[in-house]
């Protein structure tokens, strides 16, 4: 069984779903390469993949996550959804209980990217508490979109949180280029003291380890070793990352093809389902 644990959808009806994207510019992708949730059935059917997770389009959508609901029930069979919320605002944990009422299963907090570079200083902010909270007692995932430069942070809220179960998107954007033994990564290998620290494996992230003196499979051999790979979860980022579904899913299989196919089949799946139970229902089923 095969999961892609990060791609997103766009609808064309603006009028049903409008667009207010987080940090007030739409991300070129969402512009140029808008995919259905329709569509993005079609592309999973081609590439051989049986479930996704609908991660919400910050920079389309802002914390609006009506499409991504849409887009769950469509396609109960073959996707679980992850909504954002406004994690400083009063209201933040009565936004999460409305949608995961509607259907969703994770929460998103998004940081950085391509329309907010840096990393965001709200990530901490003791407004963000009760959200925090509120998630880790109720066994809701939070993946992160953040760099490195928020780790120190996150250790401090894993400290207060220590049952919050989190994914770090594209691995928190780190530079692998210098190479082995990835020294300047260390930070993110630390993360793995915490227990329920988890790692989004994409196209993003080994773009990045192909760069300078690194290589893939060494820098995915340097992040098994500190996670290991019951902690590491591969996403397209589809359609964000240009190029189709299918090809993205075969460019990651051929970079990680030397590992053993016990590790492969949990980055590519065994490891998605277990943060998002609503995913193993489906592929039990």
């Amino acid at each position: 069984m095969i999961v892609d644990s990060h791609v997103h959808v766009i609808s064309p009806d603006e009028i049903r779903f409008p667009r207010a994207p987080v940090g007030g510019r739409h991300s070129d992708w969402s512009q140029k390469r808008p995919v259905t949730h329709d569509k993005l059935i079609a592309a999973m059917d081609e590439a051989g993949i049986d479930a996704a997770v609908v991660i919400q389009a910050s920079t389309a959508y802002g914390h609006d996550s009506s499409y991504v609901v849409e887009a769950v029930r469509a396609h109960p069979d073959r996707f679980v959804g992850v909504f954002s919320v406004d994690a400083l605002a009063p209201d933040a944990v009565e936004q999460i209980k409305y949608w995961t009422d509607q259907g969703l299963a994770g929460l998103r907090l998004f940081t950085t990217g391509t329309t907010m570079p840096g990393q965001s200083s709200w990530l901490g902010d003791p407004s963000s508490y009760p959200a925090w909270d509120y998630a880790a007692s109720h066994g809701i995932s939070l993946c992160l979109q953040m760099t490195m430069a928020g780790l120190p942070v996150l250790r401090g809220l894993l400290e207060r949180f220590p049952a919050a179960v989190v994914l770090l998107d594209h691995l928190a954007r780190p530079d692998p280029s210098a190479g082995p033994p990835y020294t300047q990564v260390q930070p993110l290998f630390d993360m793995a003291a915490f227990p329920g620290v988890h790692l989004k494996l994409t196209n993003r992230t080994l773009e990045a380890a192909a760069q300078g003196s690194a290589d893939p499979i060494s820098f995915v051999r340097a992040v098994l070793q500190a996670f290991g790979a019951e902690r590491i979860a591969w996403g397209s980022n589809f359609p964000a990352a240009e190029g189709s579904l299918r090809d993205l899913l075969a460019e990651a299989q051929a970079a990680l093809a030397p590992l053993p196919a016990a590790q492969q089949d949990l980055i590519f799946g065994g490891v998605a389902a277990r943060v998002y139970p609503g995913l193993a229902r489906l592929l039990n089923d």
